[in-house]
């Protein structure tokens, strides 16, 4: 292997000699391997060919949409706008954050095509952030992916516990909902997603192609009962009416708030299909392609289910003062005036979402996977192992379902504890963006010339940087705003609590071993220009 070296710098020996390196390609079924822009891809990046190249375009396209879920994580995220903004932030705010948003994933398309890697927003900032902070900051944003991919699962997870708990209040009467019923479902769920990343992964793609299917026909299976059974509001009130329930001192702060908390959260995470690079055939090409397609349909998709619920959800402090604790479901209820139809909307809503499950257990695990491969995080030496045979990192799979069933478990205790590191998911995730493009914007203005990639935003390139960061910036910020004042505690959004005790936990791990263990994935690199 030839290395990129750098003056000054020393590259730490590998925990795999190059017989094992060999050895795990090896373990690859030859047409497994990818073609032959992968493998020149995987030499320039430096690193073996370890896990099994099977999927393609369609099959990217339906993990990307599946670990959205779109318009199915509208349902239950919808209902923060009634605190903050009212629905005209699902029309008005949704337009502006899915803008946003658009520019961002082009953005990260670029940089999946220069540097198709598992590794994804950790890698590209070593590559390309400046010489005096780049290992720091690529340490710190493997750190947040990590993290905010796990949390991100278990948050799911437990939304689809949620929604069972919610169809068990409506359909029995007797039923008294205890919060280990949730923790139990949110466990059961996540053993059913693992299931499909172990002993069943061959199958995975096959399976994100129905899931495809599913989330389209899903869709229409659940608006128009809506539209055509279910109540309807004045227009004014729908798509004009921007309301302050949080107490907050203006409507455009309030606006903001209802911006990031719920149209904004739908359209986290496009970047997944970045972290199945190394299992994805002409990757270089395939992965831009399928982030691009996949923001800008299930945006849309997204946006006419959020219209869906502005025009028919009814009476809103009714709706908000659901039994159920999931609003949508009431809504479902109150339009179909029918058991076993909301019993069918709502299966549909929970199967799309456990195939997100399964989605996000893969990129979750491929994180961890890439990071402990440079040896990121504690226990890197068992966690980047690649189990024979399997082609799948066996191990980095184990950890999510310790990390959600302990996050999972909190909810025994706190719920208001729960909430608060389910909304880490989103700040982590978005920050890694913040940094990565950042990164990207530093080298097109002050670094070398940029690398060959073959899906490129040309010259206007650079605007696209800017204005994606510039833009996201003021909702990332509201991000870590409570829904309504005054704050209590159950009430408080502990994200920024969490995002620094994070960062802090990483800063820590850094001086104590990270600097002096964690490979940079930029010294591996050789590119032939």
């Amino acid at each position: 292997m030839v290395y990129l070296k750098q003056p000054g710098i020393n590259i730490a020996p590998s925990f795999a000699s190059d017989g094992e390196k060999n050895a795990a390609v090896a373990t690859v079924p030859p047409r497994f391997r990818g073609t032959h822009t992968d493998k020149k891809d995987m030499a320039m990046l430096g690193r073996p060919q370890e896990l099994r190249r099977n999927f393609r375009f369609v099959t990217m396209l339906g993990f990307a949409s599946t670990v959205m879920s779109s318009w199915e994580l509208m349902l239950p995220l919808w209902s923060f706008v009634l605190i903050d903004g009212g629905t005209p932030i699902l029309f008005w705010g949704f337009i502006v954050v899915a803008i946003i948003m658009l520019l961002v994933y082009a953005s990260i398309a670029e940089l999946a095509s220069m540097s198709p890697t598992s590794g994804g927003q950790y890698h590209w900032v070593s590559e390309f952030a400046p010489l005096s902070v780049r290992k720091p900051l690529s340490y710190m944003t493997g750190w947040l992916c990590a993290t905010g991919w796990q949390v991100y699962l278990a948050g799911v997870c437990y939304m689809i516990a949620r929604i069972m708990q919610g169809l068990a209040i409506l359909n029995v009467e007797s039923y008294e909902p205890r919060p280990w019923h949730v923790t139990l479902i949110t466990i059961a769920v996540m053993i059913l997603a693992i299931m499909f990343n172990t002993v069943l992964a061959q199958q995975l793609p096959a399976l994100e192609g129905v899931a495809l299917l599913l989330h389209m026909l899903g869709f229409f299976a659940v608006i128009i009962p809506l539209w055509v059974m279910g109540p309807r509001r004045n227009p004014y009130d729908a798509l004009m009416n921007v309301t302050n329930n949080g107490g907050w001192p203006s409507t455009g702060i309030s606006a903001m708030i209802g911006m990031s908390a719920s149209p904004l959260s739908v359209l986290i995470g496009f970047e997944c299909s970045v972290h199945m690079a190394e299992e994805t055939q002409d990757a270089s090409i395939t992965l831009p392609r399928a982030i691009m397609w996949s923001v800008g349909p299930n945006a849309l998709l997204a946006f006419i289910m959020g219209i869906t619920l502005s025009f028919t959800l009814g009476d809103p402090e009714m709706i908000a003062a659901s039994p159920t604790n999931e609003p949508f479901i009431q809504i479902f209820f109150n339009a179909t005036n029918s058991y076993g139809a909301t019993n069918v909307m709502c299966a549909i809503v929970i199967i799309v979402l456990m195939c997100n499950c399964i989605s996000e257990v893969a990129t979750a695990s491929r994180q961890i996977w890439a990071f402990a491969r440079d040896h990121g995080l504690p226990g890197s030496r068992w966690l980047s192992k690649v189990t024979p045979g399997w082609n799948i990192p066996i191990r980095s799979v184990s950890v999510s379902l310790v990390v959600t069933s302990l996050i999972a478990c909190i909810n025994l205790g706190s719920s208001a504890a729960l909430n608060a590191i389910n909304s880490l998911g989103g700040v982590a995730i978005l920050t890694s963006y913040i940094i990565a493009i950042g990164a990207l914007i530093w080298r097109r203005l002050y670094g070398a010339p940029l690398p060959r990639r073959r899906w490129s935003l040309g010259r206007s390139g650079l605007w696209i940087n800017i204005t994606a960061v510039v833009c996201l910036l003021p909702v990332w910020f509201f991000m870590f705003w409570p829904l309504a004042q005054p704050v209590t505690a159950p009430d408080m959004n502990w994200a920024s609590t969490m995002f620094c005790g994070v960062l802090l936990v990483a800063g820590i791990y850094y001086v104590v071993k990270g600097k002096h263990e964690y490979i940079e994935p930029v010294l591996l690199i050789k590119r032939d220009e």
